[in-house]
């Protein structure tokens, strides 16, 4: 289990979408589940990237800037 960083809540790990910052600071996202570095897990629904769009709540866990194409790219993600 684990636990989206937008609501709080705690989901098997295949319902949720990782996002990985790496030691040199740059994020994307992590399909696999299995990259290197410091991982925020997101509930697979479109409301809760836009939610964590509004609230940063990506780059107040990862401790970085997340550039909008992550977004975009999670947002493609989840809308097939």
């Amino acid at each position: 289990m684990r636990t989206c960083v937008v609501t709080k809540e705690k989901y098997p790990k295949k319902e949720l979408i990782r996002v990985v910052r790496d030691n040199l600071g740059n994020v994307s996202v992590d399909p696999t589940g299995k990259q290197n570095g410091r991982g925020a897990y997101l509930k697979k629904d479109l409301e809760v990237v836009d939610l964590a769009r509004k609230t940063k709540a990506l780059e107040k866990y990862l401790e970085v800037l997340v550039p909008e194409e992550v977004y975009e790219q999670l947002e493609n993600i989840i809308g097939k």
